[in-house]
């Protein structure tokens, strides 16, 4: 089985995936989705995140010699800190704003300077919170690989996003392969499926058709 298709397969029988198409989902980005993926869930599930840390390793491999694992404040910073104890590497986190209070970090942990940094975050929307901590990491003089997350939802302007900034990302699981799942385990039917399907072709489009 595909890495792809068996962390679609462990998302939805932990049931990780929420579907609500008459009463969508608002993300932080301020898109609107009858999906919504909330892989934290993942934490309370030992197999599961084993089977997400193993598989985190084996992908980093694909960002080259890695010395340091940063994660996303807040949903990457568990899964960050995961695959740093996996790798054996420095782990810190990273803030889109800094702290009100105390040292108003926008970075917690240290970083020695010429480290290459591998940031980890949950999923890839359309990579405006990843794009911000890379810029952050990079404004500090430090050298980033790439973007690694568990899951993508495939948008053109998570694509743009990423190659505008010149930032490598891979994720371990896509919308595609959890569509595909999810209808083939019967965890939706056929017409969510295509509400699911046009909504992931343009989702602007299709909160105006349908609200």
């Amino acid at each position: 089985m595909s890495t792809e298709k068996l962390i679609a397969q462990k998302l939805l029988q932990i049931n990780a995936i929420k579907l609500n198409p008459q009463n969508p989902f608002t993300w932080a980005s301020g898109i609107k989705s009858p999906i919504y993926c909330d892989n934290r869930v993942s934490l309370s599930y030992p197999e599961v995140r084993n089977i997400i840390k193993k598989a985190f390793g084996e992908v980093s491999e694909s960002f080259g010699d890695v010395d340091m694992i940063a994660g996303v404040a807040t949903a990457g910073i568990a899964h960050g800190a995961l695959l740093a104890d996996y790798l054996d590497k420095p782990f810190c986190y990273v803030r889109s704003a800094p702290k009100g209070h105390g040292r108003q970090n926008l970075i917690e942990g240290e970083i020695p300077v010429g480290a290459k940094i591998l940031v980890v975050e949950d999923l890839i929307s359309t990579g405006g919170s990843s794009i911000e901590v890379v810029e952050i990491l990079r404004n500090e003089g430090h050298q980033v690989l790439g973007v690694l997350a568990i899951f993508d939802y495939g948008f053109e302007k998570a694509k743009e996003n990423f190659r505008i900034n010149n930032c490598k990302y891979l994720t371990l699981s896509n919308y595609n392969a959890l569509l595909k799942e999810a209808i083939e385990s019967k965890y939706i039917s056929l017409s969510e499926s295509s509400i699911l399907a046009e909504w992931n072709k343009d989702p602007q489009a299709w909160y105006n058709k349908y609200f």
